[in-house]
């Protein structure tokens, strides 16, 4: 009787024991893969680039820490599972939940596209651009359109974009002699200015430039050539910007974010939303420190355009604004929006 009240006993605190593990370790298996929400998540950024990780890898962190690991993204590279122009309709048909790409890239599909990826010599400032897509409403224009192919749309940040080179540009007899990396509507405008600009994915560029089948490119501005060593091969850092603009988005099919549970679904919106504007200043913070860098380190020159050159390109710029108002009634709107706030400022 004693043995069998001791192994009574000792079955009774073996199960205590267990329950008490259980309750104490992670769950794992199904039960804990039930509420866990995975997102794969295409980039057009390679992985060197400087936003994959201030950006993408950002948010994915950010959105883990604020759903308690509810929703993770599954980040990939720039064409490990679509090129970057193939993210889009990736997203749109669902085959996969979310994506980073150019607006550049859906000018066929999206008629403010264009405008989106930035209109050429339109802001000086970074925070004029800011303006014109959260206060007067560009965005959330371009968000409606987007939308209709059930997906929704968030601007990462605006920054300038600026050109490097491999020689510097003294004329425009030099600019015209320009092989220029581009995509979007600054291909189109700087084609139309008087350079040959193609375009070439992310992870090419540098080969490219180094065997000088190109001459220049741009690639976002000090941090993106800084990032992607465009500045071991092209010394000169090409000013003023081409544009100021919302040059890199996050896309996200509409099913798949109508199917998050509610309270996931607006730390979603609320992220995207900061990430916004912290990405927007402190992007202008590392702009600066970075071109210093570049000049101190790796004896790069800053190339301004001489007078003629930029004459030209406004004469050019003002032309392209008229061609991207007449892609739609939507779009003649949004141009009309631009010119009258860039009357206000007093550039027009």
């Amino acid at each position: 009787m004693k043995n069998l009240s001791f192994v009574r006993k000792l079955a009774a605190a073996l199960f205590a024991g267990a329950a008490a593990l259980a309750f104490a370790l992670p769950l794992t298996g199904a039960a804990q893969d039930k509420d866990v929400i995975k997102w794969r998540v295409q980039s057009h950024w390679p992985a060197a680039s400087s936003s994959y990780k201030d950006s993408l890898i950002l948010l994915k962190n950010k959105l883990e820490e604020r759903t308690d690991g509810r929703l993770v993204l599954e980040p990939h590279e720039a064409g490990a599972l679509f090129s970057a122009k193939e993210t889009f309709n990736a997203v749109r048909r669902g085959i996969i939940e979310m994506g980073t790409i150019s607006p550049a890239y859906i000018r066929d599909q999206v008629s403010l596209a264009g405008i989106a990826s930035g209109l050429p010599f339109a802001f000086r400032n970074v925070w004029e651009a800011a303006y014109f897509h959260k206060h007067l409403g560009f965005e959330q224009m371009l968000r409606e359109e987007v939308g209709k192919y059930g997906v929704y749309y968030s601007t990462d940040k605006v920054y300038p974009t600026e050109m490097v080179v491999r020689h510097p540009i003294k004329s425009y007899a030099d600019f015209q002699k320009l092989k220029i990396r581009s995509s979007g509507a600054l291909q189109v405008f700087l084609t139309e200015a008087g350079a040959a600009a193609s375009y070439i994915a992310g992870p090419e560029l540098y080969p490219a430039l180094s065997q000088g089948v190109v001459d220049g490119a741009h690639w976002g501005a000090a941090q993106g050539a800084m990032s992607m060593s465009l500045y071991e091969v092209a010394k000169y850092h090409v000013l003023p910007p081409l544009n100021i603009a919302g040059t890199d988005a996050f896309i996200i099919n509409q099913k798949a974010m109508d199917k998050l549970p509610p309270d996931v679904r607006k730390i979603l919106i609320d992220t995207l939303e900061e990430q916004f504007w912290m990405r927007t200043n402190e992007y202008q913070y590392k702009e600066t420190i970075t071109l210093a860098k570049a000049q101190k380190e790796l004896g790069v020159q800053v190339n301004v355009l001489p007078q003629e050159v930029q004459n030209r390109l406004a004469k050019t710029a003002t032309k392209f604004w008229d061609e991207e108002a007449e892609r739609s009634e939507l779009a003649a709107k949004a141009v009309k929006m631009l010119k009258t706030f860039l009357g206000e400022l007093g550039y027009i």
